[in-house]
């Protein structure tokens, strides 16, 4: 009676190639990594901090008139200077450094497009808005392109 020895190369618990790649810890993170990520991108992409906006995150001054001819709520984030000197009529001032402090004043049940000068503030104040929940995109070109093309204003850019 003599015991059989089975080799380790043919031993059933010695698994080679693909299984066995896929049973090495470091692969199985780096597996885990990859799905955190596609998961990660996929949110951050599709809903924008929360906000189940439907609005495009930019649109061009053109599509933002149709839409202050509509009705749809503006929000300028410039500075009390900037407004005093010119501003779009029946919109409404909140400088972006004040925004957070003040989401309250808004409407949570309107579309919302922010506008700045030249619209870089209006992107930041778009984001803040829909990291709180809102429905907000910004305006391309700020109200420079907005006076240039004759778009209504009081005052006048100095």
């Amino acid at each position: 009676m003599s015991k059989k020895k089975t080799s380790r190369k043919n031993h059933p618990n010695n698994r080679s190639g693909l299984a066995a790649y896929l049973r090495m810890p470091a692969v199985q993170v780096g597996i885990l990594a990859v799905v955190a990520l596609i998961v990660y991108w996929i949110a951050t992409t599709s809903g924008a901090g929360g906000g189940a906006s439907t609005l495009a995150r930019e649109i061009s001054v053109d599509e933002a008139y149709a839409k202050y001819e509509s009705g749809t709520f503006v929000l300028d984030v410039r500075t009390q200077e900037e407004w005093d000197e010119y501003h779009t009529p029946n919109t409404t001032l909140i400088p972006l450094d004040q925004l957070p402090a003040r989401l309250s004043e808004l409407p949570k049940d309107q579309e919302i497009v922010v506008v700045c000068r030249s619209g870089n503030r209006s992107q930041q104040g778009r984001d803040i808005l829909l990291d709180a929940g809102f429905n907000a995109t910004s305006m391309a070109g700020g109200l420079k392109e907005w006076y240039a093309k004759g778009y209504p204003v009081e005052g006048a850019p100095q």
